[in-house]
């Protein structure tokens, strides 16, 4: 067994598919998990859960478990984490490696709007209820975000969510909870059942609920996208399987 400590901020299937191939190498990897979902999809290998207390704290971590690498495979609009990672690897000397999935792009016959932040997503929907007194949404942006669009009450809100919210919700509303992957053939059905008008989504990118931006396209539905957040400084890949070049050829 490798004396080596490897650190996965987690939380995603990328996450997930870098834990299995590393620790099938026989190394040590422990797995952070935030502990926003109640009942995450666990990896393999060691897993932690909950926050570190800000950069002094994930540094203290990093020192008290002889961490050798960190790789950030959290998700693509987990800011905080993925900024006192970067400082607290900096203030350490820790190699630090961000792993996230490309984003979307749009295809021929999309009609995206694109949004550089959830308020302004939220202002977008505000502008087209004003404009339409019957405006139907499909809101998938999390449970984080809800609450940006608490006060719009011209629109209705279907609310797709894992957990219930914990945040102000829309007054006019219907949550669904359930957890991706979806289908297209699904995710049409939903749209034209609850008639909806326009989708907004973060663009997190991957496969695992990609099927509505195909349902909206075939639709002809709008989608209010917002953009990713930059990306923290440094070394970046996009594939698990990078990532774990990456792991062996620095811990080699």
């Amino acid at each position: 067994m490798s004396a080596d400590t490897v650190l996965i901020l987690g939380g995603t299937a990328e996450a997930r598919a870098l834990a299995k191939d590393l620790v099938s190498d026989g190394r040590r990897v422990i797995t952070s998990l935030a502990g926003r979902v109640k009942d995450p999809a666990l990896p393999v290998g060691d897993v932690r859960i909950g926050g570190f207390g800000g950069i002094d704290g994930l540094a203290t971590w990093l020192r008290d478990n002889s961490c050798t690498a960190v790789v950030d495979a959290t998700h693509p609009f987990a800011r905080q984490i993925s900024a006192n990672a970067t400082a607290a690897t900096d203030e350490l000397d820790v190699p630090m490696l961000t792993l996230r999935r490309p984003q979307w792009q749009p295809q021929p016959g999309d009609h995206w709007l694109d949004v550089p932040d959830i308020a302004a997503a939220a202002k977008s929907v505000a502008d087209m209820a004003a404009d339409n007194d019957t405006l139907r949404v499909f809101l998938t942006t999390g449970r984080q975000d809800v609450d940006v669009f608490a006060d719009i009450t011209d629109a209705w809100f279907l609310i797709r969510l894992v957990d219930p919210p914990e945040r102000a919700v829309p007054r006019h509303h219907q949550i669904i909870r359930s957890r991706g992957p979806y289908t297209v053939d699904g995710e049409l059905d939903l749209m034209r059942e609850h008639k909806i008008d326009v989708v907004v989504t973060k663009n997190s990118g991957g496969p695992l609920v990609q099927s509505k931006l195909e349902a909206a396209r075939q639709l002809s539905l709008p989608v209010v996208m917002v953009r990713r957040p930059a990306p923290a400084h440094g070394e970046a890949v996009d594939t698990a399987s990078a990532a774990a070049t990456w792991v062996r050829q620095l811990l080699s």
